[in-house]
């Protein structure tokens, strides 16, 4: 089975390689992710490599780390002028400019081609500056990080719901999903009640949690989510007793299927831009991280509904059947062997899904919402050319950067949408 399930991934690898525009669309992709993941080497206000008083540090490394959360800087380098110091050895970064960082010796848009004040080539800004003197070029990296970010996890966020979601509305439909009656009908009371003990009696803790930053509001949120689920389950145990009742014991489908589609066309009929800037704008401090939950809860629903039309369709096959001959459980039929044969729409879904959300957080960028005001991201860069047109530099670079990935990203979403056909399978 496994040779199998190899010479298919061959085959589409083979297929996809056909498609020059889309091969080359992934080869530069994967180029702009490497460069994203080494952000920091590749752009950085401090060394690669210094020794500073007798002792060898890797100062840009371990900004890493230092942003992971793993180690602290040590006091005496905790706010170190890195640029002003005498070393006695030091490599620099390629562009030795942090993304944030004020040149205000070449501030007030200072172009590519403009006489700059600097010690030497070394030192020169490829791509101009902005306003307050901050590297063009670095902020173009360090963006392209921000935008993989921003792509990578708002759509493993949307794979997440819209996968689980469309699978349980596509294997179960209708009348598949049994619960006894007096879970059935109790549960529509359970649910307020739980909803209220979650979420409304902590709408202040969650307040003043969003208020502190975004990360706390979150994590509150979650725990509130992990509340809503402990009562919905203690409410559910107390009811057990119940089930004893033969009227009250007897089972009735849940329409789960019915109630999914419902929630799906909700979540569509609501315009995500607007939602997501609404969002946003009540939350003291910005960050990319909310953007980033927030375009991933509102693009799950395109998931949910290829995954349940293939699940309609996979679940009517023989091997589904010989699977409920077996016995085997709903878990181990819907993801061992369903949800496999499920997924070729939901990897086109997912690179085309990539797009629309750098697009997404670059229009944010390019408004002034969702980031914080020291981050720089593609649209910033294009927010701060708006206030001066003829920092033309501040305009194009990102604004080819964006072009460029968003397209590239397409092709590689009609790449595969063509090698994953089962019509081109021999």
């Amino acid at each position: 089975m496994s040779n199998d399930k190899f010479s298919y991934r061959k085959h589409v690898w083979q297929q996809f390689k056909k498609n020059r525009p889309a091969l080359f669309a992934f080869r530069f992709i994967m180029v702009m992710l490497a460069v994203a993941l080494f952000a920091n080497i590749i752009a950085n206000d401090k060394p690669l490599y210094c020794k500073y008083k007798g002792s060898t540090y890797f100062p840009a490394f371990r900004e890493y780390a230092v942003d992971l959360g793993i180690v602290q800087w040590p006091q005496d380098l905790l706010n170190l002028s890195w640029k002003m110091e005498e070393y006695d050895g030091v490599v620099w970064a390629p562009v030795p400019y942090g993304a944030s960082e004020f040149d205000f010796m070449n501030d007030k848009y200072r172009s590519p081609f403009d006489e700059q004040d600097i010690q030497s080539t070394r030192w020169h800004h490829w791509l101009g500056t902005d306003e307050q003197g901050r590297d063009v070029l670095s902020g173009v990296i360090h963006g392209t990080q921000t935008a993989f970010m921003v792509g990578f996890v708002s759509v493993a966020i949307t794979l997440l719901i819209g996968v689980f979601l469309g699978a349980v509305a596509g294997y179960y439909g209708d009348h598949d999903l049994k619960i006894s009656r007096v879970r059935f009908w109790l549960n529509f009371i359970f649910l307020p009640i739980a909803f209220f003990y979650g979420f409304q009696l902590r709408s202040y803790i969650i307040s003043d949690a969003f208020a502190e930053s975004a990360y706390f509001g979150f994590g509150q949120i979650f725990f509130s989510f992990f509340l809503f689920l402990v009562v919905l389950f203690v409410l559910n145990v107390l009811l057990w007793p119940l089930k004893k009742i033969p009227f009250l014991g007897t089972k009735v489908s849940l329409p789960v299927d019915l109630l999914i589609n419902r929630v799906i066309e909700v979540v569509v009929s609501v315009p995500g831009l607007i939602l997501i800037m609404a969002v946003v704008a009540v939350i003291a401090k910005p960050s990319i991280f909310v953007v980033m939950i927030l375009i991933g809860l509102m693009g799950w629903t395109g998931i949910a509904r290829f995954v349940r039309a293939e699940m309609l369709r996979v679940k009517k096959m023989e091997f589904m059947e010989a699977a409920k001959a077996f016995a085997y459980s709903d878990f181990r039929s819907i993801v061992k062997h369903a949800l496999p044969n499920c997924m070729t729409p939901v990897f086109i879904a997912a690179a085309f899904g990539i797009a629309g959300a750098i697009l997404t957080e670059s229009t944010l960028s390019f408004l002034g919402i969702g980031v914080a005001p020291e981050d720089v991201t593609w649209g910033s860069l294009l927010n701060a050319g708006r206030s001066n047109q003829h920092a033309h530099w501040l305009i194009l670079t990102p604004g080819i950067a964006i072009f460029i990935v968003v397209t590239f990203f397409n092709l590689i979403g009609e790449g595969l949408t063509d090698a994953l056909d089962p019509r081109q399978k021999k």
